[in-house]
């Protein structure tokens, strides 16, 4: 049976979303290889989704509805983390967004 692994955990402000999933065997998950002991394949897992971000969200600037629709959020839970973020007469800037999915920093 697999786990679920948010790659941007919980604690460093992760949310419930598709691209924060990876899904692995519990030796894979929780093993010494695994992303809780080996910091490299944790870094392995937060770039992939860094990129996968960069590329799921192509624009500049979104509104939060649109964030929801793309990214298939709960509305309470966008509202909730991008409230603090600010909006620009576009939207919100797609760097910030990525940001606070990423838990506040870039790793590519």
């Amino acid at each position: 049976m697999l786990e679920k692994h948010h790659v941007i955990f919980k604690s460093q402000g992760g949310l419930d979303f598709f691209l924060n999933y990876e899904y692995l065997s519990r030796e894979d998950h929780r093993g010494d290889l695994g992303p809780h002991k080996n910091r490299e394949v944790d870094l392995k897992y937060k770039r992939e989704l860094e990129q996968n971000l960069l590329e799921v969200l192509p624009n500049k600037f979104y509104e939060i509805h649109e964030l929801i629709d793309i990214l298939e959020l709960e509305e309470v839970q966008a509202c909730k983390a991008f409230r603090q973020l600010k909006k620009y007469e576009q939207g919100i800037s797609k760097e910030d967004v990525v940001k606070r999915l990423l838990g506040g920093r870039f790793y590519v």
